[in-house]
C-alpha cells in the first residue's frame, strides 16, 4: 500500500454566501463548520492547515484550534483563487501537493483527503480530484449532480451536469433504471493541485465550456492541461448549501 505524500490542506472560507449567510460560522452540534471542516483535515495529516478567509470573525473562531489562517482579498471570485493568494503568501514550493477542501464539507472522510493527495503524487497531472459510483438512475439525471467520465490510465475526459456516457439502447426504452457495466461516475469537489498550478490556473482565460456547464474544472481540461481522478474510498457526505442542509447536517452530527 502506497505511503501518505506530504501535503497542505487549504480551506478557502468566504463569509458571504447568497443561499446560507455566514455559512462558515453557522453551527453544527455548536461547533462553527469552519472548526469542523478544519479539524477534518487536522486528522488526514496534514502537515500544514490554512483557512483562507476575507472575514476577520471566522479567523477568530479558529484562533484556538492551531491552524494556519491567510487574511485574502474579498475580491476572489472562486476559492481557487483565493487559494493562489495563498500559495504565494506562504511561498509554497512549486511542487507541494496542497489539498483544496470546501469549507462546506464539515464530514469529508479524512481518507478522502489523503486519497486525493495520493492520487495528485502518483500522477504526471498538475490537478486530481475523487468520484464515486453512481446507482441510481435520479442522481444520474439530476443537473445539480456533476458527473465525469475519465479514461483508460485514470484521467477526465469530460465533467458534466448532464447524464454523462449516454447508454444508448438502454436509455432509448428505459431511463428510470441504470445498465449495468456502464461507468456511471459522480464527481466529489475535492481537488489536489501542485502549488506551482495554482498560480498558472488563475491566469488562464474562462472558456466556453466552463461558461456554459459552470463548472470551472473544465478550465483546467479546455486548456490542454490533465486531471487525475481517483475513487474515494469512503463516502463523502453532501455538502452543506442551505438552511435544509445545515438542519440535515445537525440530525447527523446528533445521531453519529
Amino acid at each position: 500500500m502506497a505511503s501518505t505524500p506530504n501535503f497542505i490542506v487549504a480551506i478557502p472560507a468566504r463569509y458571504g454566501s447568497t443561499r446560507l449567510p455566514g455559512k462558515p460560522l453557522r453551527t453544527i452540534g455548536g461547533v462553527p463548520m469552519v472548526v469542523r471542516v478544519a479539524q477534518r483535515a487536522q486528522q488526514a495529516g496534514a502537515t500544514q492547515v490554512v483557512v483562507a478567509t476575507d472575514d476577520q470573525r471566522i479567523a477568530d473562531a479558529l484562533a484556538a484550534l492551531g491552524v494556519d489562517v491567510c487574511m485574502t482579498s474579498a475580491d476572489h471570485a472562486s476559492g481557487s483563487d483565493r487559494l493562489a493568494e495563498c500559495a504565494a503568501h506562504y511561498g509554497w514550493p512549486s511542487d507541494t501537493i496542497v489539498v483544496n477542501l470546501q469549507g462546506d464539507e464539515p464530514f469529508a472522510p479524512a481518507a478522502g483527503i489523503r486519497e486525493v493527495a495520493l492520487a495528485l503524487a502518483e500522477d504526471t497531472a498538475p490537478v486530481a480530484t475523487l468520484a464515486t459510483p453512481i446507482t441510481d438512475a435520479h442522481e444520474l439525471f439530476d443537473p445539480n449532480v456533476v458527473k465525469l467520465v475519465r479514461s483508460c490510465n485514470g484521467r477526465a475526459l469530460y465533467f458534466s451536469r448532464a447524464p454523462l456516457p449516454w447508454a444508448r439502447d438502454a436509455f432509448a426504452t428505459d431511463r428510470n433504471t441504470l445498465p449495468e457495466n456502464v461507468p456511471f461516475l459522480r464527481h466529489i469537489g475535492i481537488y489536489a493541485y501542485r502549488a506551482g498550478f495554482l498560480q498558472q490556473y488563475t491566469r488562464l482565460a474562462r472558456t466556453p465550456l466552463e461558461q456554459a456547464e459552470s463548472l470551472e474544472q473544465l478550465r483546467v481540461l479546455e486548456h490542454g492541461y490533465p486531471i487525475a481522478v481517483r475513487l474515494t474510498p469512503e463516502p463523502f457526505p453532501p455538502g452543506i448549501d442551505t438552511e435544509a442542509d445545515l438542519q440535515r447536517a445537525e440530525a447527523w452530527a446528533i445521531s453519529a
